[in-house]
């Protein structure tokens, strides 16, 4: 198992010292990926249903928040590691010009010497969308963004890129530098809808589904299992070889056991012993990468985590 840390773009960690620390710490202590979420701008009124919760109230509020933008705290992070792969997780792809998204992923590449992952997503709040003025509309997301992988992969591969679409169209340019890694960096999707299956099964080198969808429920094991089946026969019905398709799952440590609905234990939660249990079955499952929620709003406490989980846990696995 591969394990993958979010460091935070808002919130009380979200500081150069406090960032340094918990990427340098994660990095040291054998953790595989840190990533960063995407938040250009907050509306004050968000009536767009929240996909993650059973009300559909967007948790975050309204009103302004302090935000980091991702991929510049994802340059920022690289340069304060060697190791640790960066993930943008997930970046929203009609949110920048392909173009020029095109240019900041691959000078991310090259200055991370290879360590990029680009994680993509089509977005989901219609408010944000407006505000930005993006020449996409809301309910073309997903063509226009389908449009964009094709487009940055033209522009990373091709030595004389050409592309002519209804969202993307450029010639007569040379794009460089390329990226380091070849053909180009993986894509990673979010998303547990079927369009977001099948842009993984066409596009992706791996999927990354969170729980807490109820229209695209992944909260059992029952249906982690049927989701990365229908994600398989996708991917297989592309011609290519799911087996090199990874899969990221995860959740929040928690020390002591916590009761699921039914008076369960809720997974990653418990003694080290049942944690890492859980983890060899989400190994099982076809999970090859674990986000494990580790921080908290205080740095010292957050550090400890992470020494304290892949000092005690991950060896077990």
């Amino acid at each position: 198992m591969k394990y993958v840390l979010n460091l935070p773009i808002a919130g009380p960690l979200a500081a150069p010292r406090s960032l340094s620390a918990l990427a340098r710490t994660a990095e040291s202590h054998g953790v595989d990926v840190i990533s960063s979420s995407e938040r250009l701008i907050l509306p004050r009124s968000v009536e767009t249903r929240y996909p993650y919760g059973a009300t559909g109230k967007f948790p975050g509020g309204t009103g302004s928040q302090k935000c980091l933008e991702m991929l510049t705290t994802l340059a920022f992070l690289c340069g304060q590691t060697s190791r640790v792969r960066i993930l943008t997780s997930v970046l929203v792809l009609p949110y920048r010009d392909p173009i020029l998204a095109a240019k900041m992923l691959a000078t991310l590449d090259v200055l991370s010497q290879g360590r990029l992952i680009v994680g993509c997503g089509v977005g989901w709040m219609r408010e944000e969308f407006e505000a930005l003025g993006l020449p996409v509309r809301f309910e073309d997301r997903g063509r226009a963004s389908d449009e964009y992988l094709r487009g940055m992969k033209e522009l990373w591969c091709s030595e004389n890129p050409e592309f002519k679409g209804s969202h993307v169209r450029f010639s007569g340019i040379e794009f460089h530098p390329k990226p380091l890694q070849r053909p180009h960096p993986p894509f990673w999707f979010g998303g547990e809808s079927p369009a977001a299956l099948r842009r993984v099964a066409r596009f992706g080198d791996g999927w990354m589904p969170i729980a807490g969808n109820p229209r695209h429920p992944l909260d059992d094991q029952r249906q982690l299992v049927q989701a990365i089946g229908r994600l398989r026969r996708l991917v297989e019905a592309e011609g290519r070889d799911p087996d090199k398709v990874h899969v990221r799952f995860g959740g929040g440590w928690n020390e002591s056991p916590r009761p699921g609905p039914g008076g369960e234990r809720l997974p990653l939660s418990g003694t080290v012993q049942q944690v890492a249990g859980d983890i060899r079955r989400y190994q099982d499952l076809g999970i090859d990468h674990l986000g494990v929620g580790l921080l908290t709003d205080d740095l010292s406490e957050s550090l400890e985590r992470i020494e304290r989980f892949m000092s005690s846990v991950a060896p077990l696995v």
